[in-house]
């Protein structure tokens, strides 16, 4: 808390982004206030397509690099090394997009939460096209990178357990999470949302003790943050988000069939989009 909880800030992005999380885990951790839509503001969407996060702090352009944003919420920066290490316990993403059937239904259920009604119905229809351009994204890159199956999930892990061995606290950065804390934590958000094989390392994986130990405190941590899909994979356990309501899902459904009926222009978009995203 403190002079931070008086700024004005406006977040742009879903709950199944490890980094849109990040920046929600620390304006939950800072008590700070802030909006949340799921549809992009036209002038992001300019500059960086559907990238996400997207913050606009005091009326400040839209930034989308989570780390730096964090830092402007009052954290201490993390290192090119750190930064690395959370980038690379993210590996296996792509299998999120295996069963479409359960890709789609995550995003559903995952709706705008616009107090105003026509606002809440408009955002759920619209951005139905977020996890077209994310599913198509990711099988684009898996078919043009192929990324190698790694043999072991477990492994994008070692860094982190190494990490709480060294640290004088309960979390990684000490005695109070940190930025490198919010991150990773993130990330299995990102893994549990729509669940992945990188998952069952962290439940079950003997090397990794210290990491679940950690995720225990962080449960307890942020007992009363609204989007924790964590809580259902490990102790203690906590309940998942609360989904959108059967009204809000149907609007999102019928925008997906929107979106599929206009594939000639949607598909072309999706591409001019991705080009935007910066490098």
């Amino acid at each position: 808390m403190g002079q931070n909880e008086t700024l004005n800030v406006e977040v742009y992005g879903g709950n199944h982004s490890p980094w849109v999380q990040g920046v929600l885990l620390a304006l939950h951790e800072k008590g700070i206030q802030h909006s949340l839509r799921q549809v992009p503001p036209i002038e992001a969407m300019k500059k960086t397509g559907v990238l996400m996060p997207a913050v606009s702090i005091d009326g400040e352009p839209w930034e989308t690099e989570s780390s730096q944003i964090m830092v402007k919420l009052g954290l201490e920066p993390i290192s090119v090394e750190d930064l690395q290490a959370v980038r690379a316990a993210w590996r296996g993403v792509w299998h999120r997009a295996d069963n479409p059937l359960r890709f789609f239904a995550a995003f559903a259920r995952a709706g705008d939460r616009s107090t105003s009604l026509r606002t809440r119905s408009m955002r759920n229809f619209l951005r139905s096209f977020i996890p077209l351009y994310m599913f198509t994204l990711i099988n684009f890159f898996k078919l043009r990178m192929q990324p190698q199956e790694p043999d072991d999930f477990g492994e994008q892990y070692l860094y982190w357990e190494r990490a709480l061995e060294a640290s004088t606290g309960t979390f990684i950065d000490g005695q109070a999470p940190g930025i490198r804390d919010l991150l990773l934590f993130g990330v299995v958000q990102c893994h549990s949302s729509i669940p992945v094989p990188p998952l069952e390392p962290l439940r079950s994986d003997e090397r990794l003790h210290g990491l679940r130990r950690w995720l225990a405190h962080m449960h307890e941590r942020f007992a009363d943050y609204p989007h924790l899909y964590s809580g259902s994979y490990f102790e203690p356990t906590k309940p998942p988000p609360l989904p959108a309501s059967a009204l809000q899902r149907g609007i999102f459904y019928l925008g997906v069939v929107a979106m599929l009926l206009l594939i000639p222009v949607t598909l072309p978009l999706v591409f001019l989009l991705m080009r935007k995203v910066p490098r």
